[in-house]
């Protein structure tokens, strides 16, 4: 009795540190667009340098959130975990007192590594502290804190910046950090995964980052350089070399960043390209919402009205969310992706037809429309990824569908930003007023966006076949509110072997046994390969 009451607490204690944190980071993650344009009018520095906090976070947060699972199996999840929080607390006290935009994108960049790793690590602290049905609380618990986290983001922002100034919101994190660092060094128990080769792969970890790095500067200067000046080619020619030898990398490696073969998956890419398109359009349209909501020549909101105005997006994001997997369950998969897609689609047409004159009212219907289809497809499109491989691959895919959101991410918010500013500045050139200015680079960056969530459709039909769908368990409600976020398992994960929708090329009688009605999957350790499940 007095082990299981000492087990009790240890996972208790794994539980609040590991929940609170995954809270504070994901509220930070989602304030900061609602921040720039106090940041800076405060330190001098222009929205669209400023942007790389948002693209510069996503950037590291790619190459780092699967090593970061890897350092943590190898060396101690505690430690890892531990650190990440160190990190985390510096870069929120360096940006406090940055009075200058290098100091606070360097304090992102450094973020976009924390968060990652308190995000892997955390995640598998809490996989390994319990098991049954406890275990499958604590997660659904984790990915819940996950989901507020990142729809109070951007109102507690608001907030903050007529309180205490934007410093506030990073002076209050560094504080929690703190407390879990604290909560963590007192009450968690070290693991480590003894089966698991010591071998990490940071040559690739460095290869997505010059992959990802160039490519965002080429976006993001095209407007200044143009798409076709020597600098842009030049940086996407970088790029693509990079992500060349990152494939070369991966083959010759022990235990590869990616495990190639996970490609030769359809369902599996198709669910990742998914994912990556969702994260995208959700960040670019935060990005995008955030200045222009605050803009004098659009509607002149304050930071704390901004902030007010996006939770149709965000919270409507996650109040239909937990509806979706018994709606899955009932519909399909991929039916329930391109419906939401298409939904998508259809609110971002619709703000691409923005006019200076529009108020807020006229953007609330497709703010819910985006919202909601959203909703529809990020859960599905995530239990698809884990339930088209074999058991022993869930961690791998898991991993890759994870650093497909910070790669979309980045991205897509490079581009909307582009967009958005290289189009006002044309219109504003040719003697468009301000308001008329701002408009058409909104409409022309949801233009954009609108044909992503359109592929996002084309995937659903092509890509993303027949596999087993989630049960509808609370867990699958869990990790469906926080899809955008993060790659939980679900009832379905591991459900891709042979004779089903399994990875091609596994050799026959390799599938795990089919699990009884009811029975639910362990969660894997880590979002990293070689996890153990």
């Amino acid at each position: 009795m007095s082990d299981a009451r000492t087990t009790a607490r240890g996972a208790g204690a794994v539980l609040a540190a590991t929940c609170l944190s995954t809270l504070v980071v994901n509220a930070n993650t989602s304030a900061v667009s609602i921040l720039l344009p106090a940041i800076s009018a405060d330190t001098g520095t222009s929205v669209d340098t400023l942007q790389w906090a948002v693209t510069g976070y996503s950037l590291v947060g790619a190459a780092v959130i699967i090593t970061a699972g890897s350092l943590g199996d190898v060396f101690g999840r505690k430690r890892v975990f531990q650190l990440g929080l160190l990190l985390f607390v510096l870069s929120c006290v360096l940006i406090a007192l940055s009075t200058d935009g290098t100091g606070v994108i360097v304090g992102r960049l450094i973020q976009g590594a924390a968060g990652s790793t308190i995000l892997a690590c955390g995640l598998s602290l809490l996989s390994v502290a319990s098991d049954g049905e406890d275990q499958l609380r604590a997660v659904s618990l984790w990915g819940a804190a996950a989901a507020v986290g990142a729809a109070a983001g951007p109102l507690l922002g608001g907030v903050l910046v007529d309180l205490t100034g934007w410093q506030g919101l990073f002076w209050i994190d560094a504080g929690v950090g703190v407390v879990c660092m604290l909560m963590t060094y007192v009450t968690v128990a070290e693991s480590k995964d003894p089966d698991r080769p010591r071998s990490i792969d940071y040559l690739g970890t460095v290869l997505v980052a010059l992959t990802l790095a160039p490519l965002i500067l080429g976006v993001s200067k095209s407007g200044d350089w143009g798409w076709l000046s020597a600098a842009t080619i030049g940086c996407l020619a970088v790029s693509v070399v990079a992500g060349w030898l990152f494939v070369v990398v991966e083959k010759r490696v022990a235990v590869p960043l990616l495990d190639l073969a996970l490609l030769r998956n359809r369902i599996l890419v198709g669910a990742t390209l998914a994912i990556l398109i969702g994260a995208g359009t959700i960040n670019g349209l935060m990005y995008l919402l955030s200045l222009y909501f605050q803009d004098p020549a659009a509607l002149g909101f304050s930071s704390l009205e901004a902030g007010l105005a996006t939770l149709p997006a965000t919270v409507g994001l996650v109040l239909i969310a937990p509806l979706v997997p018994r709606l899955t369950k009932r519909a399909g998969g991929r039916q329930v992706i391109g419906v939401g897609f298409l939904l998508t689609t259809a609110g971002f047409v619709v703000v691409g037809f923005v006019q200076a004159g529009w108020g807020y009212g006229a953007f609330l219907l497709p703010l819910v429309a985006i919202a909601v289809g959203m909703g529809l497809s990020n859960g599905p499109s995530s239990s698809a990824a884990t339930a088209a491989v074999p058991e022993e691959q869930v961690g791998s895919a898991s991993g890759v569908s994870n650093m497909a959101r910070y790669v979309g991410a980045a991205v897509a918010t490079a581009i909307a930003a582009t967009v958005y500013a290289s189009v006002g500045a044309d219109r504003t050139a040719a003697g468009a007023s301000p308001s008329d200015a701002l408009a058409s680079g909104l409409a022309a960056a949801a233009w954009v966006m609108a044909a992503l969530s359109a592929l996002g459709i084309v995937l659903a039909v092509v890509a993303i076949r027949r596999h087993r769908a989630a049960q509808g368990t609370v867990l699958d409600a869990a990790a469906s509110a926080s899809a955008h976020l993060h790659t939980l398992p679900t009832s379905a994960a591991g459900s891709g072997g042979p004779g089903r929708t399994g990875a091609p090329g596994a050799p026959a009688g390799t599938a795990p046994p089919r699990r009884a009605r009811g029975d639910r999957p362990r969660p894997p350790a880590s979002s990293t390969p070689g996890a153990p499940s």
